[in-house]
């Protein structure tokens, strides 16, 4: 009789260790989350630009495709003579000044495509909180522009609040869908990478990735990109948005690297 419960508790201890063991092997990384933002109707023209600054060579992950001139236009510098894109926002759409075009241009991508780019820019309303929106449009008119967004264009019911991004990410990106490929469109992995037909070659070709990494690297890659830079992309090291642990759901992220995984 004593063997037989020495045997079941060595069973229960065996697999407790094994699932630890398992478990500890998963990385655990904090993704940079874009900081809420709580600034108020007398925000100066100064306070946004420099919020919408760090928002965009931080958290946001606009260097992800902005700036290389490939995959999405170059914002900060020259584009194709038209200059910075504060100096050419008003020039995009007829009739549509500079502040409305970023506007929509962040919150309704697919609206307007600038000529010779493809639509892969997802709608940044659905990670940020209206006030950083409003904050990079600010930064992005400095650039060759003049600034002109004030308090008056952040809604009043956002002014106050300080959760808006976390309850925005903690819903998943397109929504929570959990549907590998809507997961992939939607944080617009396709402007840097292949994966069945679509996307361009910045980052590594994903339709074989399953071949070259298991689940637990392919985990890794999409929560610390920087961890183990594929060789070949040392350019591209620190392109890659570091949010999605914050973005994704666990669901939309488990079902993302076991269809990646799949890819043989």
């Amino acid at each position: 009789m004593w063997s037989i419960n020495l045997r079941i508790i060595g069973v229960v201890l065996g697999t407790l260790a094994l699932y630890t063991l398992i478990a500890n092997k998963i990385p655990q990384m904090q993704s940079e989350v874009p900081r809420a933002l709580a600034l108020g109707a007398n925000v100066t023209p100064e306070q946004l630009t420099s919020a919408g600054d760090q928002l965009y060579h931080g958290a946001g992950g606009c260097t992800a495709c902005h700036g290389l001139g490939t995959r999405a236009p170059n914002l900060l510098t020259d584009e194709k003579g038209a200059g910075p894109i504060g100096a050419r926002c008003a020039k995009r759409e007829s009739g549509k000044g500079c502040k409305a075009y970023l506007f929509e241009s962040l919150t309704a991508p697919r609206a307007y495509v600038v000529q010779g780019y493809e639509p892969i820019m997802p709608d940044m309303s659905r990670t940020l909180s209206p006030q950083q929106i409003w904050a990079l449009i600010a930064f992005l008119e400095s650039n060759g522009g003049t600034v002109d967004v004030t308090g008056s264009d952040i809604p009043a019911s956002s002014t106050t609040s300080t959760t808006s991004t976390t309850s925005t990410a903690s819903a998943g990106i397109a929504g929570g869908n959990t549907d590998p490929m809507t997961i992939i469109r939607g944080a617009g992995c396709t402007g840097c990478h292949k994966i069945n037909g679509e996307g361009g070659a910045i980052g590594p070709d994903l339709n074989h990735v399953g071949s070259r990494l298991s689940a637990n690297l392919i985990r890794e890659s999409i929560l610390n990109p920087d961890a183990k830079i594929a060789k070949g992309f040392e350019k591209f090291a620190g392109v890659m948005p570091k949010n999605f642990g914050t973005q994704l759901t666990g669901a939309q992220l488990e079902a993302l690297v076991q269809f990646l995984s799949s890819h043989k």
